[in-house]
């Protein structure tokens, strides 16, 4: 973590990623391309996100997230503006390169393996119904051969519960205990980039510059705007409920009763 002197109001408790550890290297522009920016609209030029706009230009990094069979070794550490965690270069047995995501603790020069059966080495990759009981793992597949689509933000780690017949039960970040197929590939280990949740961000431009706008309270709105607004002066909130700015009430669940892989989740999270 990277802390800020504090010869500024807003640079008194502002605190950052310490990037000392990654490649000084541009990115790999052949797995790159420019994204649109929606900033928050539909087809129609609605918004349907709020609080998004602006921000500075940024590349998207065309990330491996199936990793063919093989090994492969790190050529560099990177930054990746899209995701939460790093992510490193890597180059494959044929000479092709690709975007992983990158595991805590991996080094340039290190070698990756993805293989049906694999040591239990931060970054290697194999199927879940070798992977011992108690172990972590990240990038879990939910479909066999798809490419790992849980557990894949910055620091955040599943640990193998049970395996048993064609299914192995993951206890992913959030608590929730979910089965997935034995054959799906996971990578071991936890993924880098563990302190990104601990930033201050400092003041109000920095979060424009990551194309944040402004939240306005509810309460400080016209009646017209949210169901907290109105009134003379810092009034309460005047409903039964907590209700968003649509005026649906919130904190009720709002996953299908009749959603088919419900079937797959062994415990519900918290």
């Amino acid at each position: 973590m990277k802390h800020y002197s504090s010869h500024t109001p807003s640079r008194r408790n502002m605190t950052g990623i310490d990037y000392s550890g990654l490649s000084k290297v541009r990115p790999y522009k052949k797995l790159t391309k420019k994204l649109h920016a929606n900033s928050g609209r539909n087809n129609m030029g609605r918004i349907t996100v709020r609080h998004q706009g602006g921000g500075n230009k940024k590349l998207y990094r065309m990330i491996d997230f199936k990793q063919v069979l093989g090994s492969s070794k790190v050529l560099t550490l990177e930054y990746d503006p899209y995701r939460t965690s790093f992510i490193a270069l890597v180059e494959r047995e044929g000479g092709a390169k690709a975007y992983v995501l990158a595991p805590a603790g991996v080094k340039v020069g290190d070698t990756l393996l993805t293989a049906d059966v694999a040591p239990f080495t931060p970054g290697n990759r194999m199927k879940m119904i070798n992977i011992p009981v108690g172990m972590q793992v990240f990038n879990v597949e939910l479909e066999p051969g798809k490419g790992g689509q849980l557990i894949r933000t910055a620091g955040s780690f599943g640990e193998i519960l049970a395996n048993s017949g064609k299914y192995t039960d993951v206890k992913l970040p959030s608590g929730e205990v979910r089965r997935v197929p034995a054959d799906g590939f996971a990578t071991i280990g936890s993924l880098s980039n563990s302190e990104w949740n601990l930033v201050n961000i400092g003041k109000a431009g920095r979060s424009r510059w990551l194309g944040i706008r402004p939240t306005v309270r509810g309460s400080a709105m016209n009646p017209v705007d949210h169901p907290y607004g109105g009134g003379e002066g810092r009034q309460p909130r005047g409903t039964k409920k907590p209700k968003s700015f649509s005026g649906k009430v919130v904190g009720v669940k709002t996953r299908g009763r009749k959603k088919a892989s419900t079937k797959f989740i062994v415990k519900r999270r918290k």
